[in-house]
């Protein structure tokens, strides 16, 4: 688990590449305002209010690339579960704060990937903003 790094991966690396040769710019491992601080998102779009997550398929439970480890197993049953439930509940923090999330699995093509986010951004940024609450 020390070794797992938490930016910078090969798959969030590429579609940063696709997104930025497609003029999208962004912030990166940061936390979207008005969120949990310990919540960090992959991507920001702050105008459009996207976040990306790049998860990875071992950590988050993928459902093509689902493998649980023989040793152990109950522990890694927990552990697993525990992480998807945390992404469900980031995803409900961040829909209740405006937010729009996008997952992306890291076997993706990144060219596929960035089309949905390109969409979603550019969507987004055409809609009139919600006016905020006092």
């Amino acid at each position: 688990m020390r070794r797992t790094s938490r930016r910078d991966t090969r798959p969030e690396l590429a579609l940063r590449r696709e997104l930025h040769r497609r003029g999208l710019r962004y912030l990166v491992d940061t936390t979207p305002p008005g969120t949990n601080r310990r919540r960090r998102a992959d991507l920001v779009f702050r105008g459009a209010r996207v976040a990306v997550f790049v998860d990875g398929c071992f950590w988050h439970s993928c459902p093509v690339h689902v493998h649980r480890p023989k040793a152990n197993a109950e522990w890694w049953r927990v552990k697993l579960a525990s992480i998807t439930a945390r992404d469900r509940d980031t995803d409900a923090a961040l829909a209740a704060a405006g937010w729009h999330v996008v997952r992306v699995w890291e076997h993706e093509d990144p060219r596929a990937a960035a089309d949905r986010v390109h969409g979603v951004v550019h969507a987004r940024r055409k809609q009139p903003r919600r006016p905020r609450s006092s």
